[in-house]
């Protein structure tokens, strides 16, 4: 078993760290403040993304991606990690799901998302379907050689900036001996199509600057050309999806404790009381050990889960279990780090209170802690009958 890096592994790192440093830093306290990421920094931003020629890293190189597996994605993703989320969003990792495109569609989505021409979003979640996915509401139905859509979906990350959509809804229902289950279809919908509505979400406490937003479909009319993958197909994509997005969660919250513990770590150094640095007190010194005891736990898990896919080997139950894990770590390392700053770790003089902000929605977004908990413990029972 080797755990070292390799040398192009090594660049990887130093290269989209250095890049956070650099250009995601200086910006985040003035996004914090406003809530909004100036249409001139998100093109700067993404122009120096394509020049350093990461830009779509987790496409295949036939496509015009960088062709970076698991593993080394999940290097990206952990630097991306240690930044705002609302900045981070132009380093431009355009959804996976999108290789799932054919024929014209690879024209009008696919290899422009890869350049860096059009930008998508995924649209999912409802106000009434969450965990719950096959409880979708927003549905599309035969209309001649088209497909109407109508319904709504809120909680759509990045959809403010989005060129088009790819949208997850019912298109049916089988009788099943566990009740009817909703056949799901994944459309393609542009910016501007008539009967889609792009329109501001709700005011998030975390991450902020990066938006959630709602999209209406009334009565949209979509060709089959607009369906991705196969009619009734759609769960089967998402899924693939939601491997990526949880493996990325829970790498981006490992990038964060990191951040978060030099802070804590810095702090416990220099701040003194009773004549002598906080870091000599077992009180504080403890919570470090186990900060870094489960920052690295984590990691290890997380990057585990990545080599797993790397070798077409199955990788459910250890992504599932890298979410849960990492994303719960997260909020402990940033509650302790906030808790050894005391009062001040409340001031927005530090970025302390913004972590711990931030930290809260990990558990929640891309599958819930107790989701992660049923997959884990469902791969667990299944080969026992249970």
């Amino acid at each position: 078993m080797n755990f070292g890096l390799s040398d192009e592994q090594e660049m990887i790192v130093s290269t989209v760290r250095s890049f956070v440093e650099n250009e995601i830093y200086p910006h985040e306290a003035e996004v914090e403040r406003t809530g909004e990421v100036p249409p001139e920094l998100a093109d700067r931003l993404k122009q120096k993304v394509i020049e350093l020629g990461f830009y779509a890293c987790n496409f295949p190189e036939d496509v015009g991606g960088a062709g970076l597996g698991h593993v080394d994605f999940t290097l990206v993703e952990r630097e991306l990690g240690r930044g705002s989320m609302a900045l981070t969003h132009f380093f431009g990792r355009p959804q996976n799901i999108l290789m799932a495109c054919e024929g014209e569609q690879r024209e009008r989505y696919l290899l422009p998302a890869v350049r860096g021409e059009r930008m998508d979003a995924l649209a999912m979640t409802e106000p009434g379907a969450g965990s719950d996915v096959r409880g979708m509401t927003c549905s599309a139905v035969r209309d001649g050689g088209d497909w109407v859509l109508s319904g709504t979906k809120h909680f759509i990350s990045g959809a403010n900036h989005a060129d088009f959509v790819i949208v997850f809804v019912a298109t049916g229902e089988d009788q099943t001996p566990r009740g009817p289950k909703k056949r799901i279809t994944t459309f393609l919908v542009d910016r501007g199509t008539p009967g889609f509505t792009i329109r501001d979400g709700y005011r998030s406490v975390s991450h902020r600057g990066y938006k959630n937003m709602i999209l209406e479909f009334d009565d949209c009319r979509l060709p089959d050309a607009q369906v991705l993958g196969e009619v009734d197909g759609g769960f089967a994509v998402m899924n693939d999806w939601l491997y990526a997005t949880r493996i990325t969660v829970a790498t981006n919250s490992v990038g964060r404790a990191r951040r978060v513990f030099d802070y804590a770590l810095n702090y416990a150094a220099e701040r003194k009381q009773f004549g002598q640095p906080i870091g000599r007190f077992q009180g504080v010194s403890f919570q470090l050990a186990d900060m870094i005891t489960e920052i690295d736990a984590a990691d290890y898990l997380t990057l585990a889960a990545a080599w797993r896919l790397d070798q077409g080997l199955p990788a459910n139950r250890e992504i599932a279990s890298a979410k849960l894990y990492a994303t719960e770590m997260l909020a402990r390392v940033t509650d302790a780090t906030l808790q050894i700053y005391g009062g001040m770790g409340l001031m927005d003089d530090f970025p302390i209170e913004r972590f711990w902000r931030d930290a809260r929605v990990e558990r929640i977004w891309d599958g819930t802690s107790e989701i992660q908990r049923h997959i884990i413990s469902r791969d667990l029972l299944r080969p026992l009958g249970a």
